[in-house]
């Protein structure tokens, strides 16, 4: 009886494998046309945009695209390549492919540029943090990538899951801000 009962579980489990696996994405891009009605009206020629002075690049928005070719780069202790990156190592490769030296580590980053104010944060300003309860100094950095509406985002080499963008709003990072530091 016994050796039924496991014959019979050994066919269901056989019999289930192949049944519960996800349908492979679809390869190619789904195409969306929508018919334009036919009017008789007459065609109206593309608005060209004026470039302005708001317009122009800062140093900030080329470190910042720097930093950001890296997403998704695993975390790697003292790495600085897209094999892998620890936080300061972002930031220490961004800084230095536009021709801005910072130290190595983010301790010693903290002592570079101006210390400001949190509400006076801009994109390109670096925010420190300490993360270890048993560390009495900072021990990580990111750069602000955006602010709007009080919501700041950074981007930074997280060690679950590497080179990432955040939110100051989130609870483990509003606790661990420590100082933002402007450099540019």
């Amino acid at each position: 009886m016994l050796r039924k009962i496991f014959y019979i579980l050994f066919v269901c489990l056989l019999a289930s494998c192949g049944s519960s696996k996800k349908k492979a994405a679809q390869r190619e891009p789904r195409k969306i046309t929508v018919a334009a009605k036919d009017t008789d009206a007459p065609k109206r020629e593309p608005r060209r945009v004026k470039k302005t002075a708001a317009s122009k690049r800062s140093k900030a928005d080329d470190i910042i695209d720097t930093a950001l070719k890296f997403s998704g780069v695993r975390y790697k202790y003292g790495g600085t390549t897209k094999k892998g990156m620890d936080c300061s190592g972002l930031l220490y490769v961004a800084f230095g492919e536009n021709d801005i030296k910072l130290p190595r580590t983010s301790y010693h980053m903290a002592e570079e540029g101006k210390t400001i104010r949190k509400g006076d944060i801009e994109k390109g300003d670096l925010l420190f943090f300490k993360t270890s309860k048993r560390s009495k100094r900072i021990n990580h950095v990111g750069m602000v990538v955006s602010v709007k509406n009080n919501d700041i985002k950074f981007v930074h080499a997280s060690t679950s899951r590497g080179v990432i963008v955040s939110s100051l709003r989130e609870g483990y990072w509003s606790s661990a801000f420590i100082k933002a530091n402007r450099i540019l």
